[in-house]
């Protein structure tokens, strides 16, 4: 597992974003404070406070996260 930081600030944003990592065979995770909602669920996303960074758990095999990251890095926070 892998986590990264990601700022999801416009709903284009997550639109966007939920059409991304759609494409991957793996699980998500959007963890904001206590909360844990799958990332590729639109409508939970929007639950979520998204005027702050969001960490994103990545679930996936090593061998993939370079392909991940790639689709992910406009929303990457540094």
């Amino acid at each position: 597992m892998k986590t990264v930081k990601i700022s999801l600030n416009s709903i284009d944003k997550v639109k966007s974003f939920v059409n991304e990592i759609t494409k991957f065979d793996y699980d998500f995770d959007l963890v904001s404070g206590r909360y844990v909602i799958d990332a590729k669920s639109i409508m939970g996303i929007f639950s979520l406070d998204l005027s702050k960074a969001i960490d994103l758990n990545i679930h996936a095999a090593d061998g993939a996260l370079d392909d991940i990251l790639t689709v992910l890095k406009p929303y990457l926070v540094d």
